[in-house]
């Protein structure tokens, strides 16, 4: 019932209004701090970059974009999102912050779900200067196992993964395979930038295990530093 309610188009627009409403009020009421912003600073001055994080953290990595995007000029960030029912409102819902969508899924277990599109259309915007971010568990997992498709975007357009998350003082964590995050409003939080992972044209492989390790580091650098500002 409730996949065939999200169907209907004036269902899902309205579900995008109200989840753009509070997330903006969320995010805006939340004093933000960025640990790591010498990682950024190339990326911001002009250098092409593969955002990564957790699907769990993607409601609170908005957050990033607001805080770079006045520095970026035209460059356009575009976030590769799931063709599901939940991947379209969700591609949606962060439009509505100035950011794009490519609709599309890494393949896994042999099943190839739009996957070779996404990247084809990625790989296209690195080159032509403009950021891409993916969440490599997305969209249905398992938790915290990327999929190799972020490491052979890396390797073929030589472009560096930049491994970040965001974690605020007051949140809820949902009950979904991610365990996504939702922040709440008039809190404190952080941003955490990792140092960037170059992945050569014949390593992508080898480079997956260290691509998870550093959203995973960061993912809980962020934890660690929102606990202490609640201390």
């Amino acid at each position: 019932m409730l996949k065939r309610l999200l169907r209907n188009r004036a269902v899902s627009a309205a579900l995008v209004f109200v989840l753009a409403r509070y997330l903006a009020l969320a995010l805006a009421t939340t004093r933000w701090s960025m640990h790591g912003e010498e990682h950024v600073a190339l990326h911001i001055a002009g250098q092409p970059v593969i955002v990564a994080f957790w699907h769990e953290r993607l409601p609170l990595m908005v957050a990033l974009w607001r805080h770079a995007g006045p520095l970026v000029g035209r460059r356009r960030a575009y976030v590769l999102i799931s063709r599901h029912t939940d991947g379209r409102i969700i591609g949606a819902l962060i439009r509505r912050f100035r950011l794009d969508v490519v609709h599309g899924s890494s393949a896994r277990n042999g099943q190839e779900r739009g996957g070779a599109a996404g990247m084809r259309q990625m790989l296209e915007r690195l080159v032509a200067g403009d950021y891409v971010a993916i969440t490599p568990d997305g969209p249905r997992g398992p938790r915290r196992r990327a999929a190799g498709g972020i490491a052979q975007l890396a390797a073929i357009s030589g472009v560096p993964v930049l491994p970040c998350a965001a974690q605020t003082t007051r949140r809820r964590t949902l009950a979904s395979w991610d365990r996504m995050v939702v922040p709440l409003p008039f809190a404190r939080g952080v941003i955490v930038c990792g140092p960037t992972i170059a992945v050569p044209r014949d390593g992508a492989a080898e480079a997956l295990p260290a691509i998870e390790a550093a959203l995973t580091e960061a993912a809980d650098l962020a934890d660690r530093l929102a606990d202490r500002l609640c201390a």
